[in-house]
C-alpha cells in the first residue's frame, strides 16, 4: 500500500485502501500498523484533523490492528 507523508509528532506516513477499508500508518519508531474496517469518512476525518496523533488515540487505535 502506498503511504503519503503527514505532518505529525508521532506519525510518518499514512495510506488507505478504500476497497478493504484498511488504514496503514507508519510511526516515527519505525513500526507500521494496519487498522481494519476503517470507513472512508473516518479516514477523511483523520486526515483533516488538526492533530493526527490526538485523533488516532481517540478514534483509530480501537480498530483491529496488525503490525507489519
Amino acid at each position: 500500500m502506498e503511504r503519503a507523508p503527514v505532518f505529525s509528532s508521532n506519525l510518518v506516513s499514512v495510506g488507505y485502501e478504500e476497497e478493504t477499508q484498511t488504514l496503514e500508518i507508519e510511526f516515527k519508531n519505525g513500526f507500521v500498523y494496519q487498522y481494519a474496517g476503517v470507513p472512508l469518512d473516518e479516514f477523511n476525518s483523520f486526515m483533516n484533523a488538526d492533530s493526527k496523533g490526538t485523533y488516532f488515540n481517540a478514534r483509530i487505535k480501537h480498530y483491529p490492528t496488525t503490525r507489519l
